[in-house]
């Protein structure tokens, strides 16, 4: 990846912080890493591995779909807890395990105004 690339992913990792409110604590669980791992991607020390790049869009992507609904801290904790339609599951964890459909289907429900 250029230089230019890597702050592309620092971009987009400001914009899930600024969209969910979200500590690095938090980003790193929903994409299956550590807190440190996360820094040093928004630093431009390493490249995050292909299947981490995926769920950083894929993060950006429901947070800027949830910041249609939500202010940041909703956002938040709308991520964090459990969801009937998600058999209890909290979205962080169905993001982090690499299956997001379940959580744009919630979020499409939320669109449509059949589940808040």
């Amino acid at each position: 990846m250029s230089a230019l690339s890597k702050s592309a992913v620092a971009k987009r990792l400001e914009t899930i912080t600024a969209k969910t409110g979200a500590k690095d604590i938090e980003i790193a669980e929903l994409l299956g890493t550590t807190p440190q791992t996360v820094n040093r991607w928004r630093n431009a020390q390493v490249e995050p591995k292909s299947e981490h790049l995926r769920r950083i869009l894929d993060l950006e992507y429901v947070a800027e779909e949830l910041a249609e609904f939500y202010e940041p801290e909703e956002v938040r904790l709308w991520l964090l807890q459990r969801h009937r339609l998600l058999k209890g599951r909290r979205p962080v964890d169905v993001i982090a395990s690499g299956d997001i459909d379940g959580v744009l289907a919630l979020i499409a429900q939320l669109r449509d105004g059949a589940y808040i």
